[in-house]
Order: C-alpha cells, then sequence, then structure tokens
C-alpha cells in the first residue's frame, strides 16, 4: 500500500493499524535546533484522545508518544523525528463476527477489492485510530511554526452536529475549551447533548461540520497552478477519515453571491493593504492573502452502528449487519484538533517552499 505520506519538504508519513501494537509516523524536513519536548506533542493528543466524555468512543487509550529518533538534548537534529503511540485498550473480539461481512459506509468492500485482503479489527488502516498520528506530527508542525512565526494561531470548533447550527452571532472562542464539543455557541451545548444522547440510545450516529481558522498567516505562501495552498488544504482535509467535503471561505455559499458581494474589496490602512470582506478564505489565486484562513470540512456520520443494515459477505452472499463494539455516535468531535493538525502540517509545508523559493514572506508593496 502506498501513499501513506503528506507533504513536501515538511513530509508526514504515518504507519499502523487501529488493532495492532501501536501506530505513529515520520516527520521528515523538520529544521534543525527547533525546541521539541514529548510534551509539545502530547499536549495535543490529549485534546484527541478518546473517552473523555459520553459523546466519544469508549475505547481508553492514553495516547502517550514517544519520541524514538531526530530529537537530541531537546533540539530536532534535521534527521526524521519517529513518533510512537502505543495500542493499549483493544478489543478485537467485538469485530469477529464481521470477518466475513462488509460494513456499508465503511472501507471494508473497498479495501477487499482492491488489496485481497483486510483487516477487520476496527477497520485496521481505515480507522480513524489513525488520525492520532496526523496529530503527533501536527505538534511538530506547530513547533516549527512557532520557531518560524511567532503570529500564526490555528484554532477548530465544531459548528453543527446533524441538522442542528450554531449561531455564528453567538460564536465565542473562549468558550470552545469548555464543553465536549469545541462548541463555539454556548447555548448550543445543551441542544448537542440531548440530541446525542438520543442518537447514542437509538444505536445510531450523527455528521458534522468543523470548522478551522488560522490567524496571522502571511501573504505570500502558496503557488499558482499545481502548488495553491488552497488545494492542498483541501487535499488535507479530505484525507481525514470519514470527511466527505470541504470549503474555504464563501465556498458553495459562494454561488449565490453576486460578483460585486463576492469581490474582497481593498483599502489602504496606513502602510498595510486592509481587505473589506473575506470571501475568498484568505487566499486568492492559491496563494494566501494574509488575511485568516477559513476552511470548514463535513464529516460523515459514524459507519459502525448497531441498527441492522443490509449488506453482502466475502463470498458473494446477501446478508445484514449490526456493528457491536464501542464508536462515536458522531466522529465529527473529535475530528477538530484533527484538522487543525492538518492544517499546521500543511502551513509550515508550504511556509518551508516558500522561503526555499523567494525567502521571507512577500512584502507590500512589492519591488520596483
Amino acid at each position: 500500500m502506498a501513499d501513506n505520506s503528506f507533504g513536501r519538504l515538511f513530509r508526514m508519513t504515518s504507519w499502523g493499524e487501529s488493532h495492532g501494537p501501536a501506530i505513529g509516523c515520520v516527520v521528515d524536513g523538520v529544521p534543525p535546533r527547533v525546541a521539541l519536548t514529548q510534551s509539545d506533542i502530547q499536549v495535543w493528543l490529549d485534546r484527541r484522545r478518546p473517552g473523555q466524555s459520553r459523546f466519544t468512543t469508549q475505547r481508553k487509550e492514553p495516547d502517550m508518544v514517544k519520541i524514538l529518533s531526530g530529537v537530541y538534548q531537546g533540539l530536532t537534529t534535521g534527521t526524521p523525528i519517529s513518533l510512537m503511540i502505543e495500542n493499549v485498550d483493544q478489543r478485537s473480539k467485538d469485530y469477529g463476527e464481521i470477518e466475513q461481512t462488509y460494513r456499508p459506509g465503511h472501507a471494508d468492500f473497498t479495501y477487499d477489492v482492491k488489496y485481497g485482503i483486510r483487516d477487520p479489527r476496527g477497520g485496521g488502516r481505515s480507522s480513524a485510530r489513525e488520525t492520532a498520528s496526523r496529530v503527533a506530527a501536527g505538534g511538530v508542525a506547530r513547533r516549527v511554526l512557532a520557531e518560524i512565526d511567532g503570529n500564526i494561531l490555528i484554532r477548530g470548533a465544531l459548528i453543527q452536529i446533524g441538522d442542528q447550527k450554531i449561531d455564528r452571532a453567538k460564536w465565542d472562542w473562549a468558550a470552545v475549551e469548555d464543553n465536549p464539543f469545541w462548541c463555539p455557541d454556548a447555548d448550543m451545548v445543551a441542544v448537542w447533548e440531548d440530541l446525542l444522547d438520543a442518537t447514542r440510545k437509538a444505536g445510531s450516529s450523527l455528521g458534522a461540520v468543523v470548522e478551522i481558522v488560522a490567524s496571522g498567516v502571511p501573504a505570500g505562501l502558496g503557488a499558482p497552478v499545481y502548488g495553491k495552498l488552497d488545494a492542498d488544504l483541501a487535499s488535507a482535509m479530505m484525507g481525514i477519515n470519514a470527511v466527505k467535503g470541504v470549503e474555504i471561505g464563501a465556498g458553495f455559499g459562494a454561488a449565490a453571491l453576486n460578483g460585486e458581494e463576492n469581490a474582497d474589496e481593498m483599502r489602504m490602512s496606513g502602510d498595510e493593504v486592509s481587505f473589506l470582506s473575506n470571501q475568498a478564505g484568505g487566499v486568492l489565486g492559491g496563494i494566501s492573502t494574509g488575511q485568516d484562513i477559513v476552511l470548514r470540512f463535513a464529516v460523515k456520520p459514524t459507519s459502525s452502528i448497531l441498527t441492522p443494515r443490509q449488506t453482502v459477505t466475502r463470498a458473494g452472499e446477501d446478508a445484514e449487519v449490526s456493528t457491536k463494539g464501542r464508536h462515536d455516535p458522531c466522529v465529527g468531535i473529535r475530528a477538530v484538533p484533527v484538522g487543525e493538525a492538518m492544517m499546521a502540517i500543511t502551513l509550515v509545508d508550504h511556509l518551508l517552499r516558500h522561503r526555499g523559493q523567494v525567502g521571507a514572506p512577500g512584502r507590500f508593496p512589492p519591488p520596483a
């Protein structure tokens, strides 16, 4: 199986399966002499860790990361950084009944058709468990970003579960860390609690929408045509398990705007260019504008549900399947720190690429 890597100069390759002895990643392209410790990475893994509320899977994984290479006396050496996270709470017996049966909505069928073999224990490589490796790599990326440009701030929030959306007029970043949903609208928390309690009781699941915002990103990151920043961000988010759609800025809503509404007008504010709106989501022509980079991605409902569904077996027989075990009633909740990590990985990759071609980030006015 190829295609387990993401990025060009800053490159992350993940490895491991949901019910194997461990998962992890190798991060290459990290500049030397960047201060990095286990705690710099662990703080982000703790945000994603399962079993922290009744609204996520009750699999108890401490997700303790170990740095195996690439760091000496607290500084990166410029060589590949290998990170490992042990799996300690697997219950492979929960999947014995589906070894020969494909779960609707899962990658069981497609993996089997492509490779002729699959690991049914938790979905193996297709499990959302793999995203812990991305969050670990994102922790490294954040340290590199802080070293190169300490002004960049990456934050995420859950803005919709099922058909229940937040009130954007009540957006409060401080509220995001005070509830189990990463919800920026404090009044929506109780609504989502009741909704997910009923969903779990019914043996079903719901989808969600996550919003990621990167502030302080300098203008000039990205390249025309095949190196577009927004294209790489879309790829980063679409690569997250269960993500089925990505939009940047106004996104699909731009189709309902006219040209005057969609154009982000500009004025001078002292010596700086100031935009009067941000329909573009901080990217024009594939290159960052210096505004906030704003994107959203849609996460489908968790496919592992107790409600019986029609399916087929590996032998080509019609069957019915009900997935037992410990599963998220809304996998979108834990996708928030994953989206933040992929934003960090993409931005640091583009920042390094930009510095390699043109040096420091762009300035205004441009050279004559």
